[in-house]
């Protein structure tokens, strides 16, 4: 009997002390008769210094510098090019006998560094997306005014504390002459060294830190936020009444192993009370060791502070991994670096300004190209080093395809020929940043918001995150993309694995009658293109508009927030203009938000594959599968890939129809047409592009040869479809309208109406700018308002 597993995987690779370092796992434990690692690399900037270090235990993990042997594990091979590099790791047993007698348990390490030629970095582009990497040398370091805040408290007893010791007798030997510290021991009390002042890096000073250090025993509890305040207040002072170089760092460095058990022990207030205190003036990287550690809180702190965190387990080599972490940080070269492209040229650009950048590390940046007509792209870096303010200009020439496309290279296919990595790396970039601004929001609907947004481009791109699973196929080798897991609705409650969904029930036999259920809606709509149309049945006619939007934009159909606190949104997504039209894009409609806060705060997100219900519990529906869900106001209906239908109290209903395309033309992408069926519970001061109509009539005059007007009557509607001067009164506007046929109802209907041009201009209340919300949660009601649910 035989097993075969099959993983493929991306990393994006992070340049530490100056090398990449890649890492591969291998604890057989055993003695294995077939045991093969081939590793193939390329880098199109040129490939220097690789190595291969010994194995590496996991307890002997840290900064990265490998004493006694450094000679590559037995039977390891190594050969390269310029660009392209393959290392092979095949020993036999007899050779595995020598590494380890009861089988190999280690980490094989490959380390490497690229060219840099350019001073502005390396940026590559392919396909319409680039990532730009940024690591100069040969700087000047910054001078650090840095306070190392030491944990004391009882549970740091024994080794982690003897450790500790160790690891800053050889960081402050590293200190440099311009840098200038201080030492806080905390516990249950605040102990600092050298009162109300940094020292400056002397002979005596250090000597006589080392005592203070050698002396320090563990006693009492952790009081974390008093620490951190005394710090953080201890630098400020220090910035303020000196005249200190203003181009220097400020680091606080901070090592716990606990919890806070003194003073203040609650998190969010130890965030709130910490930020306030460092002022966006100082970075403060944390550092946690063993399992009580609060690291959820120790890498927020970071996070809000322009730093970094690093978790150590009690077992692991701590001494070598605190100086490991503190050469990564230990010598700035620039501040306050700012990366610029052309407006005009790049959109969705990831993080491009940074507090710091440490020597050894790099910058990573990525965006999409929206000139495509462009053949280069310009690149400016700003920043300032301890000598001067730099700025670095350059421009990269867009046309290399085949430079940065690593198809039919030899040693790396990976199955899937057509993927653009520069793209992956953007989209990976931009979910980690949305992650992360999701850890550091304290606003639920924001981290919803964040949440859903990194959840959706994680399984556009088949990434794993926290909101994600991996499903294995049992009948194959090949493990399914990420995927988000879908429950039925049933009457013993829901559940899903991000959070607890009890609350929703559906009631039995369900799906079957809503299979057979047909749509009763009102012609009012939004639709396709997308086009609109407004029914009103007391004048017997219907009347429609084009919104002419850009993809992206989130247009607000029905805003009546104040009053039944209603608001629905719709986002737009685009496709290519067929052949010989006259637009130079289409939209549709991708996502559709409905949200109401009375009698209590709910909202729903739907999209043609899933909906997200949300109303204190949260649900996650799939569209394929036909359900019903009732919770006290709400009331959301699903007939399986063809239309969702929301109530609202009983007397708000909305259906939102599914669009899918099996096989899509080019200009076509799967959408959803959204209809109200029932607007009795919506208030007469309602609006939005549909909103606005649904309480107000209009009249459709006929404009004589001598510009009098007079008033059409029901029955002369047919009798004006030629006249090309129809014009219809709205809230005492003349528009003029020409006769037109629309189909709704995905086609199965048509509707005869009088159309408005340009964008419904007089038609609609100012312009459709005025109905472009901010995000989908927006529920401002009049324009220029923005407000959040």
């Amino acid at each position: 009997m035989q097993a075969k597993f099959l993983l493929h995987y991306e990393e994006l690779l992070q340049r530490r002390l100056g090398k990449y370092e890649y890492t591969v796992s291998i604890r057989p434990q055993q003695l294995v008769g077939r045991l093969r690692v081939e590793v193939n690399i390329l880098e199109n900037s040129g490939i220097v210094s690789l190595e291969v270090p010994p194995l590496r235990n996991s307890k002997r993990k840290g900064n990265g510098k490998v004493e006694g042997d450094v000679s590559p594990p037995p039977s390891t091979v190594v050969g390269h090019t310029k660009t392209l590099a393959k290392v092979t790791f095949n020993p036999s047993v007899v050779e595995q006998t020598r590494i380890a007698r009861n089988g190999i348990l280690g980490d094989f390490i490959i380390r490497y560094d690229v060219n840099r030629e350019l001073s502005v970095g390396d940026v590559q582009i392919l396909n319409g997306y680039f990532v730009h990497y940024f690591a100069p040398t040969d700087l000047p370091p910054l001078p650090k005014n840095v306070v190392f805040v030491l944990d004391s408290s009882a549970s740091m007893v024994g080794t982690k504390l003897k450790q500790t010791k160790e690891a800053l007798f050889t960081i402050l030997q590293d200190l440099r002459p311009e840098d200038h510290f201080n030492i806080i021991g905390f516990s249950n009390r605040i102990k600092v060294w050298q009162q109300d002042r940094l020292v400056p890096v002397t002979p005596n000073n250090i000597r006589d830190a080392k005592k203070y250090i050698h002396n320090m025993s563990p006693t009492g509890g952790t009081n974390i936020n008093g620490a951190l305040q005394t710090g953080a207040k201890l630098l400020n002072d220090y910035i303020a009444q000196n005249d200190i170089d203003a181009r220097s760092v400020s680091l606080i460095i901070f090592l716990t192993d606990g919890r806070p058990t003194v003073g203040e022990t609650q998190s969010s207030k130890i965030l709130s009370n910490t930020k306030d205190a460092i002022r966006d003036k100082i970075c403060l990287f944390t550092i946690g060791i063993g399992n009580d550690v609060d690291q959820k809180l120790l890498e927020r702190m970071a996070l809000e502070n322009c730093g970094m965190t690093r978790h150590f387990q009690e077992d692991e080599d701590a001494a070598s991994h605190l100086k490991g972490f503190y050469d990564e940080i230990g010598t700035p070269l620039l501040s306050d670096i700012r990366v610029d492209y052309p407006e005009d040229n790049v959109e969705q650009v990831t993080q491009n300004f940074f507090p710091n950048y440490f020597n050894g590390s790099e910058i990573i940046i990525a965006g999409k190209l929206i000139n495509r007509t462009s053949d280069k792209l310009h690149v400016e870096v700003t920043a300032s080093n301890s000598k001067k303010y730099i700025l670095l200009k350059t421009d990269v020439a867009i046309d290399l395809p085949s430079k940065n496309d690593i198809r039919g290279v030899p040693g790396l296919e990976d199955g899937k020929g057509d993927n653009n990595y520069i793209e992956r790396a953007w989209s990976y970039l931009t979910i980690k940043e949305l992650l992360n601004s999701r850890l550091k929001s304290d606003d639920n609907q924001e981290k919803d918001y964040l949440m859903e947004k990194a959840k959706s481009m994680a399984l556009a791109y088949n990434f794993v995150t926290p909101f994600t699973v991996l499903k294995m196929r049992e009948a194959g080798l090949h493990s399914e993309p990420p995927q988000e897991e879908f429950v039925r609705p049933s009457t013993d409650g829901i559940g899903e694995k991000l959070q607890s969904l009890q609350g929703h029930k559906a009631p039995p036999g369900i799906q079957r009658q809503q299979d057979k259920q047909r749509i009763k809606i009102s012609k009012t709509s939004a639709d396709g293109d997308p086009h609109f149309v407004i029914d009103f049945p007391s004048s017997k006619f219907s009347v429609c508009f084009n919104i002419d939007g850009e993809p992206g934009d989130i247009l607000r159909l029905v805003s009546d927030h104040k009053e039944s606190g209603v608001t629905v949104n719709g986002q737009l997504i685009g496709a290519p203009a067929p052949p010989n039209g006259h637009k130079k894009h289409r939209t549709y409609f991708s996502t559709i938000t409905i949200l109401s806060n009375k009698p209590e705060r709910s909202y729903l997100e739907i999209t043609p594959k899933r909906i997200i219900l949300d109303d204190g519990e949260r649900l996650l529906l799939s569209c394929d599968r036909s359900a019903v869900v009732r919770s006290n106001s709400l009331e959301v209906s699903i007939s399986a890939n063809s239309n969702i239908t929301v109530t609202i109290r009983d007397t708000i209903s909305f259906v939102i129809l599914i669009h899918h395309y099996k096989k899509p033309a080019p200009y076509q992408r799967n959408h959803l047409g959204f209809y109200i069926s029932n607007s009795k519970g919506l208030s007469s001061d309602s609006h939005g592009l549909l909103g606005q109509f649904l309480n107000h009539e209009v009249k459709l005059l006929q404009e004589s040869l001598n510009a009098s007007h007079q008033q059409v009557g029901q029955n002369q509607t047919e009798a004006l479809k030629p006249n090309p001067t129809n014009t219809l009164k709205v809230k005492g506007r003349l528009v003029p309208v020409v006769w037109k046929q629309r189909r709704i109802y995905n086609g199965q209907q048509e509707v005869d109406c009088w159309f408005a041009k340009n964008n419904a201009d007089k038609l609609i209340d100012g312009s459709y700018k005025d109905y472009l919300a901010s995000h989908p949660f927006d529920t401002g009601t009049s324009f220029g308002t923005v407000n959040s649910l």
